[in-house]
């Protein structure tokens, strides 16, 4: 009898206890369809309002936009409606804007990022983050004296914090009060990987890229179609026994004849570059003013090493190619009327150790010297506003589709691996 007893209290206590845990689920349950409600409220109240509207007539549809269109959406923190680099400021810091397709053609036919072109491909839009980078190099071309020589800005960081992102959207100011665009997207492309390496036909002490120039001057062609037929030559230039370009020849000409003629395009580059140097800034009104922006991406590799070997095996100096010689002339200040733009890059970069990011430490000696004086402007990892933007961003995309990813946990996982660093950060979410 007494072991009966016992065998029942056992039993009580054990569907008591099945009981509590049953009731703390359906608690745990509840909480979480209340907040799943609360997120899906405003969307199936919309769907549903419009669905009751539609046969009710045109008046109380318009009263439903109207209704609709006060509601807030709660991922449009990450967007601005402003679309104009001229008119960014701290306001629309650490949130997104859209490069018009039509701007990203002209302005960026190669000079976009590769994962960033990949990003652009799969969302079907192309949006940057408005940085205080970029607004700081803005508001310094906002202010700078065109009629003195050209202030040097330079962008540094660590690996991965967006420099080419910053660069490409102060070009895109620059695009928008239209200046004229020199732009190398990565120069660390001309010193290392190059497939046709020739010896110069006009001087024996260097080496022509032909392949690098005629691709180059075929983009710059697209940027800078407008401007093309308006500057005219300021001398004459032979290029064989047969073939030269006569003095006040439209621009235009002078790069045709690197883009079909691709054994002088390397010293047709050279001449577009002079061109520019001397007439850039120029009358203050007129058909042919306008201002330059010379922008360089992994400036470094000018004074760098380079990979590329002559017939003897040995490692050509940078100074020795054609299109280093003529760019670094670009990087002095002994001409007006522009801005040149430049932002350091460790990727790619040859030889140098993994840690370095400082100007002095990219650059090396004879780079700082050359630069010197420059504006440095430093680009570091996200802050808590600009993750933010950046993860609801892609919760908009639907980017990210593992569940974890959505939550708050997932979301403080993303910040301890990626420590917020941009580049970092997108590839985390590529794989979720």
């Amino acid at each position: 009898m007494k072991h009966n007893v016992i065998v029942i209290n056992q039993l009580i206590t054990v569907n008591n206890l099945l009981f509590s845990t049953h009731l703390l689920t359906l608690f745990l349950l509840n909480m979480n369809l209340h907040k799943l409600s609360s997120r899906l409220c405003p969307t199936v109240t919309q769907k549903f309002r419009h669905l009751h509207i539609q046969s009710s007539g045109q008046q109380l549809e318009a009263v439903a936009v109207e209704t609709a269109s006060a509601e807030p959406n709660p991922l449009s923190v990450f967007r601005t409606s402003e679309q104009d680099p001229a008119y960014h400021s701290e306001r629309q810091s650490g949130q997104y804007y859209t490069f018009p397709p039509a701007h990203i053609q002209k302005l960026f036919p190669h000079g976009l990022p590769p994962r960033f072109q990949l990003q652009i491909k799969t969302f079907n839009e192309g949006c940057v983050m408005v940085r205080p980078p970029a607004l700081e190099l803005i508001s310094y071309l906002k202010r700078a004296d065109y009629s003195k020589p050209p202030l040097r800005y330079v962008l540094y960081g660590d690996t991965g914090t967006g420099k080419t992102l910053s660069l490409c959207h102060a070009l895109h100011y620059c695009y928008t009060q239209g200046w004229l665009i020199v732009h190398i997207p990565d120069a660390h492309l001309w010193v290392k990987n190059c497939k046709e390496l020739l010896p110069s036909s006009s001087r024996p002490s260097r080496f022509d890229q032909p392949i690098q120039a005629s691709q180059w001057l075929k983009n710059f062609k697209i940027t800078n179609e407008h401007f093309l037929s308006k500057i005219k030559t300021t001398q004459r230039y032979v290029w064989t026994k047969r073939e030269s370009t006569e003095m006040g020849q439209p621009l235009g000409e002078l790069v045709d004849q690197g883009v079909n003629r691709m054994k002088s395009s390397s010293d047709v580059v050279g001449a577009v570059l002079r061109e520019l140097r001397l007439q850039a800034g120029g009358i203050t009104e007129g058909e042919g003013a306008f201002k330059l922006a010379v922008a360089v991406d992994g400036v470094n590799a000018l004074w760098g090493k380079t990979s590329l070997k002559k017939e003897d095996r040995t490692l050509c100096e940078p100074e020795e190619l054609t299109l280093i010689h003529n760019l670094r002339k670009m990087m002095k200040n002994n001409w007006s009327g522009g801005a040149i733009l430049t932002a350091l890059s460790q990727t790619g970069s040859l030889f140098t150790p993994q840690s370095a990011y400082l100007p002095n430490e990219l650059l090396g000696e004879e780079g700082f010297d050359h630069m010197e004086p420059f504006v440095p402007v430093s680009v570091s990892n996200y802050d808590e506003k600009e993750f933010e933007s950046c993860y609801l961003y892609y919760l908009d995309r639907n980017w990210l589709q593992h569940p974890h990813s959505r939550s708050e946990e997932g979301k403080k996982e993303l910040i301890f691996l990626s420590n917020k660093n941009p580049s970092i950060l997108e590839r985390l979410c590529a794989f979720l």
